[in-house]
């Protein structure tokens, strides 16, 4: 064998096989240095150099996605809130209303019987009118209960005898008779002040329109009937109201909404309420990465519920105090302390049911997407809670389930003292307290495991690779060196190299 065709060898130090050799290669790349030199540098380039190019293109990639998924959510979510008002109007006959005649003579007949004409007539907006047996409700404080009770939303009472009282006060020029005491219109506006702004309108339009009509008439009749008496028009001069005004009506509102400031926590205050708790869900998830990692699964499952639960604590105590300053009745239905102390308790339970259902979408779907989670969870929710069930199409019905509808229900209980729902709202919190208690850990387990599955496939190599990996080496050796060659093999090639120059066999 020539030297020209000799195997190349790597050559020894101090008598010793280099790592090439021994099976350890390393390969350069030519462009290795070059690649390095381009490197983007931290601080170094404005957002046009070319050296960070395909790093603006994935930061366009990144943007664009998250906008193309954003988009997706406003269109899927917001229009669910849209929808919940927007048939209110055409709607308003799903709110039960009563009229109850005690009269049965002239006044009640008019009055009655226009209310009831609205429901056959055709016309779009009008509530949805009952008349009912005057034995129903032998007294007005039993038809007031009716409405606190939520039976009706507006009750229209004729008072007994209320014709007879307007023709007595006219022949005796009674100057005490009081037209608004014929007919009164009970309602609570607390029970839903948004509501009370539909029904309300439509009820005074009502009765002003037929009180208008029947006082015209009644005014025109009996003038035309004392025409020359001179006593009975000097009757009249002690009665005026009697003619100008003979009927009339008074409002009752037996739940006045009558502290604005009750509209930071009826609606606008739960959707803090979900952002303080979304906030606790993401701020322990920062706090957990240092820790996290070297945690049990059970240890992670404890400490995932466990520190929210705590944390709501304080945090809705806080919550409840902004309103003290700013005296909302608390002492509406209970002592001012119970009251707020059950505001407190309603509170806390609400962030369980609400941060402990965000605690699951974190899980579920990680950092980088639970943002998304929150538009929906707010609309969602908010969407039952402006206006009644009566006065939005069946989908909304739902809302009975939901936290937030039931949270602003209890608290215009605590604080207006309408009817009390309170066993029920509780229930339902409740209920997605421990639903979420029960749908984290697993949530979270099942996470863990893929996460451990993962770590053990980075940390145990897979033996075909290792050989795939060292045959690989022995190539980028050189094929056809003795790299490839055993290392017996390699000793009888050099003692035949020897012999072809000439050279002493070496002792073994």
């Amino acid at each position: 064998m020539s030297d020209s065709e000799a195997p190349t060898r790597i050559p020894s130090i101090d008598g010793k096989q280099d790592k090439a050799e021994r099976g350890v290669t390393t390969k350069v790349t030519p462009n290795m240095d070059n690649a390095q030199r381009q490197r983007p540098k931290q601080f170094s380039h404005s957002f046009w150099d070319p050296k960070i190019a395909h790093l603006r293109a994935l930061y366009f990639k990144i943007t664009a996605m998250s906008i193309v998924l954003l988009i997706i959510v406003v269109w899927a979510c917001l229009p669910v809130y849209w929808g919940s008002l927007w048939k209110a109007p055409v709607l308003t006959r799903n709110l039960r209303a009563w009229v109850i005649d005690r009269d049965g003579q002239a006044l009640g007949n008019a009055v009655a019987g226009a209310i009831m004409n609205t429901t056959t007539s055709g016309i779009k907006q009008t509530l949805g009118w009952q008349k009912l047996d005057a034995s129903m409700f032998p007294t007005n404080d039993d038809v007031a209960l009716g409405v606190v009770d939520e039976r009706a939303w507006v009750a229209v009472v004729i008072a007994e005898g209320a014709t007879a009282k307007l023709a007595a006060a006219r022949a005796n020029g009674d100057a005490t008779y009081d037209p608004t005491s014929l007919i009164s219109v009970y309602y609570s506006q607390a029970r839903n002040e948004v509501a009370s702004g539909i029904y309300l309108p439509l009820t005074q339009t009502l009765l002003i329109k037929t009180l208008f009509q029947f006082n015209a008439q009644s005014t025109a009749q009996y003038l035309a009937g004392i025409a020359g008496n001179q006593t009975a028009i000097q009757l009249l001069a002690r009665a005026p109201q009697t003619i100008s005004t003979p009927a009339y009506f008074t409002l009752f509102n037996l739940r006045p909404y009558t502290a604005q400031v009750a509209t930071a926590v009826t609606l606008v205050g739960f959707i803090y309420v979900i952002i303080l708790s979304f906030f606790v869900t993401m701020s322990g998830a920062g706090a957990r990465e240092v820790i996290a990692p070297y945690l049990t699964t059970a240890s992670l499952i404890k400490l995932r519920l466990i520190m929210p639960i705590i944390l709501y604590f304080p945090l809705s105590l806080i919550y409840s105090m902004i309103s003290l300053p700013f005296k909302l009745p608390f002492g509406a239905k209970y002592t001012y302390a119970g009251g707020f102390f059950l505001f407190w308790v309603l509170n806390y339970v609400g962030m369980l049911s609400l941060g402990l259902a965000t605690e699951f979408a974190l899980t579920l779907l990680t950092q980088r997407f639970v943002a998304f989670f929150l538009i929906p969870f707010i609309v969602i929710n908010v969407s039952v809670s402006v206006l009644p069930h009566e006065l939005q199409p069946w989908f909304y019905k739902y809302g009975y389930g939901f936290p937030v509808f039931n949270l602003g229900q209890a608290v215009r209980t605590i604080i207006f003292n309408t009817k009390n729902h309170l066993g029920r709202n509780f229930a339902v919190l409740i209920a997605w307290a421990v639903l979420s208690l029960i749908t984290v850990p697993i949530i979270i387990y099942v996470t863990r495991q893929r996460e451990i599955r993962e770590e053990q496939a980075k940390t145990l190599p897979d033996e075909r690779e290792e050989e795939i990996r060292e045959e690989q080496r022995r190539i980028d050796f050189g094929a056809g060196t003795t790299a490839q060659l055993s290392p017996s093999e390699e000793r009888r090639v050099e003692e035949a190299e020897r012999q072809d120059r000439g050279e002493k066999p070496l002792v073994a």
